[in-house]
């Protein structure tokens, strides 16, 4: 398929390779950043110069993936395609945006006749190897249409065990994306799963905090143990409970450099777990731990503990985010 895709970041980039490599699939690209353009190039994109020259060479129906963070550059962007796009074109939004936000534009776009899906898109800069986990949200005609681009996307089967019980089940669950229903539905899914990281995180801190001060002077002799957590990481990877990509990430970070020396423990929150939560309000449903793991996140940027340091070696490792400049 044809697709054009703008933004070309940490996971931008790599999505336009893996469609290009993985599905052949003809990508025209654009960014503000020309040698991004350039290099993709080099990989077979069609590189575009401007958004217009990027429509320009898009053949209707298009379809338009863009790939920025979540806000002002994204609702602009979606503007100023919406005045070159055609009815019966279609503008994916795979960031982390707001999903009212969705729902909004979505109704706008309708009264030109442009389509609008959400992609809720979980890899982070490891997705061109690994594949994406997608949660989509629009119209099921429009979805079905470009599901050669998200099976493409998507990591697979794998060698992850059949859950019992889905054999008459939507089938794509099981190759890592799915349609989570109508437009804000993607994005709304992925909230709630940003949500779950930032208390999965907090708890995997908390604990590698607790193990390396399990040998402080307050403690009684016999009761201190010098207790090497980079083993410790490894152990649990293999055949533990508490096995899991970020704890993966953690070894390996632990693995270079025991002490995370090397990271300052300044955590940011990249909003989805604020909204996480905003929604838990409007459900009355209670969130403690999704909550207290924001919260905690907050509190670094004062005071950084190990277990910050911990939250954001794993950041650096499945998300790239790089650590603040020093003030």
């Amino acid at each position: 398929m044809q697709i054009g895709l703008v933004g070309l970041g940490r996971m931008g980039g790599n999505i336009v390779r893996r469609l290009i490599e993985k599905g052949k699939h003809d990508v025209v690209v654009y960014d503000t950043n020309f040698k991004t353009v350039a290099d993709l190039a080099t990989h077979g994109a069609g590189p575009s110069s401007s958004l217009d020259d990027l429509v320009g060479k898009l053949k209707a129906p298009r379809t338009i993936w863009i790939m920025l963070p979540a806000g002002k550059i994204t609702e602009d962007t979606i503007l100023t395609l919406a005045k070159s796009l055609q009815s019966g074109d279609t503008i994916i939004d795979g960031g982390n945006t707001f999903w009212q936000d969705d729902v909004r534009r979505a109704q706008t776009l309708k009264q030109q006749g442009i389509h609008y899906i959400d992609v809720g898109t979980s890899g982070g800069i490891w997705g061109f190897e690994r594949g994406y986990c997608m949660m989509i949200g629009g119209e099921p005609e429009i979805v079905t249409k470009l599901d050669p681009i998200f099976a493409t996307l998507a990591p697979g089967k794998g060698d992850i065990p059949r859950t019992p019980g889905r054999e008459k089940r939507d089938p794509r669950a099981e190759q890592g994306y799915i349609h989570a229903g109508p437009v804000g539905a993607g994005h709304f899914v992925k909230m709630v799963h940003n949500g779950i990281e930032y208390g999965l995180m907090q708890a995997y801190a908390e604990g590698f905090d607790i193990l390396k001060n399990a040998n402080i002077d307050a403690l009684p002799q016999a009761h201190r143990f010098d207790l090497n957590i980079a083993d410790i990481a490894e152990v649990w990877r293999r055949g533990s409970v508490v096995s899991s990509w970020l704890l993966d990430l953690t070894a390996s970070a632990l693995a270079s450099n025991d002490t995370l020396e090397n990271y300052s423990g300044f955590v940011e929150d990249s909003g989805e777990g604020r909204w996480t939560i905003n929604a838990a309000i409007d459900e009355s449903v209670p969130a403690e731990v999704i909550t207290a793991a924001l919260y905690a996140r907050f509190r670094s940027r004062k005071e950084h503990t190990f277990a910050e340091k911990i939250l954001s070696a794993m950041r650096a490792g499945f998300g790239g985010h790089k650590e603040p400049k020093k003030l």
